[in-house]
């Protein structure tokens, strides 16, 4: 692919063109504006002022027809938001934020109506007069949307069969050129004949009969003079575009301006939203509730009998934050459309993206966790330091959310997420060392609880409650030594070995974005 004859680079095409997917891929909780200036933040230059930068935008809504909609919230399939017609305008300002040399659409009409199909085609068709390069694939298009085209290609099994003017043209061409092809009857227009034509060559396997013809034609050997042309022909750049053609990075702005942005439009807005908040909050705060209520004050209870009902309490507390953690993983499955695009258009680097979804993550869930932990704590009458508690939950539900997240990257599609996590987390209870002692693990499973972290945050637990009691519990043995938990006795070394299994986590999963892509684009 070559640009004023020069081959482009993967850093200039993120840059310097736009593409524009066949299905929309906005943020639901901004409105148009906030969208195209979100765009306009990440792919416009630093140095740039916020006022410019503004002023680009609002000349873009203009132009694209988006003043009526500017403040509405795009909305999501649960939220009512801007119209499709209006979304795919959207989606061509964000590629347009930028002034790109060309634009490229991947069927722009699919599921629109005739009249925004049009209105559609119609804003691509005043851009390529403005001066930049429109490049679209379309389907089945209306026929005042096919008159808008200068050039048309068609292709039939992945060969040419067709280049050069659109209309009366390309009806005589393959009428003289192509054998024996179906009459053009009353009732049809250019375009429909046309991928009528090319569906029926298709369909009875005389594609390459099609393509045979083209390729003996004039019309081809005009095109290939005229491309050998272009390609031999060297213009005289200037400066400004050369510098184009030699950038060796994908993105304009530095992590730290992108992670800002990403905080300022994304995650201001995240904590405004219930439907974010509430899958965040109300499972560990039902669960905490729950457990609160059945053992309410039990905690200070150290009676042999009463050992196993605290041991259950911790254990449930801080052994299953991987079901806790269910919940985040539709936040990465079906923000992958979005990320993806992002990420092609050279809007931030994938650690960037990561670490403002954790933060996202980590500082609601150190508010929640802490206010939650208190219930139980101090309702059950919980023994031993409540920092400590507190801490500990916090780090194993952290934990949990990046292992979620993980699950998400790796999985192709929701269903076989959802299906994943479940799977592991029920391994981590075995491990942990309450539903087995971990001195009754076989050996051949033994490896497994060390890299358990459940294992860690249950043990820190249990150290916090039991540390200062240090009577005989069942057969000579103590409670943490009939647990297993007299080898690590301290409960910060357990949280720490907890917050390794976060890193361990946060690493795989930034790996995984950066090189995995279950989608093509």
């Amino acid at each position: 692919l070559l640009f004023a004859g020069v081959k482009a680079t993967k850093p200039y095409l993120r840059r310097f063109t736009g593409y524009v997917e066949q299905f929309d891929t906005l943020l639901g909780i901004l409105t148009v504006r906030e969208m195209l200036l979100y765009t306009a933040e990440l792919k416009r230059p630093l140095t740039e002022p916020y006022e410019s930068k503004a002023a680009a935008v609002d000349a873009l809504v203009e132009q694209l027809g988006l003043s009526r909609c500017k403040n509405v919230k795009i909305g999501t399939a649960t939220a009512r938001g801007i119209s499709g017609g209006q979304a795919k305008r959207t989606n061509i300002g964000i590629a347009l934020i930028t002034d790109p040399r060309v634009l490229f659409l991947d069927e722009p009409t699919t599921g629109l109506d005739s009249f925004t199909a049009n209105e559609i085609m119609v804003v691509a068709h005043e851009l390529s007069r403005l001066g930049v390069t429109v490049v679209a694939t379309i389907h089945s298009p209306t026929a005042y949307a096919f008159s808008l085209f200068d050039t048309m290609m068609q292709l039939v099994g992945g060969r040419l069969v067709y280049f050069g003017p659109q209309g009366a043209a390309a009806l005589t061409f393959f009428q003289e050129s192509c054998p024996q092809v179906k009459p053009f009857e009353e009732g049809y227009n250019d375009a429909e004949y046309l991928v009528d034509l090319i569906t029926e060559a298709d369909r009875f396997g005389r594609g390459g009969e099609f393509a045979d013809a083209y390729a003996k034609s004039t019309l081809a050997s005009d095109a290939i003079r005229q491309l050998e042309k272009f390609c031999v022909q060297k213009e005289v750049l200037s400066d400004d575009v050369l510098a184009e053609l030699k950038v060796k990075q994908s993105t304009v702005t530095p992590m730290w301006w992108a992670f800002w942005i990403l905080f300022k439009y994304r995650t201001s807005k995240n904590y405004k939203d219930p439907a974010f908040l509430a899958p965040r909050i109300f499972d560990k705060l039902l669960i905490g509730l729950l457990i609160m209520t059945l053992y309410l004050g039990v905690g200070k209870d150290f009676n042999n009998n009463n050992i196993m009902n605290i041991a259950a309490i911790l254990f449930m507390w801080s052994a299953t934050t991987g079901f806790i953690a269910a919940s985040y993983i539709p936040t990465l499955v079906l923000d992958r459309a979005l990320f993806l695009r992002e990420r092609a258009d050279g809007l931030y680097y994938v650690i960037t993206y990561l670490c403002a979804k954790m933060s996202d993550e980590l500082v609601i869930n150190a508010f929640s966790t802490c206010g939650i932990s208190a219930i139980l704590f101090f309702g059950v009458q919980l023994q031993g330091s409540f920092l400590m508690f507190w801490v500990n939950y916090y780090v194993a539900t952290s934990t949990g959310v990046i292992l979620a997240y993980f699950v998400a990257a790796i999985s192709p599609s929701l269903d076989i997420a959802n299906a994943l996590l479940p799977i592991y987390a029920v391994t981590l209870l075995f491990f942990a060392g309450f539903l087995v002692r971990l001195q009754d693990i076989p050996p051949w499973w033994k490896w497994y609880s060390y890299i358990d972290y459940a294992r860690y945050a249950f043990g820190a637990s249990m150290i916090n409650q039991f540390e200062n009691h240090h009577e005989i519990y069942i057969d000579g043995l103590t409670v943490l030594e009939y647990f297993g938990f007299d080898g690590v006795k301290d409960k910060w070394t357990n949280v720490g070995f907890t917050a390794l299994f976060f890193i361990f986590f946060f690493f795989f999963t930034w790996v995984t974005l950066s090189y995995k892509n279950f989608s093509t684009r």
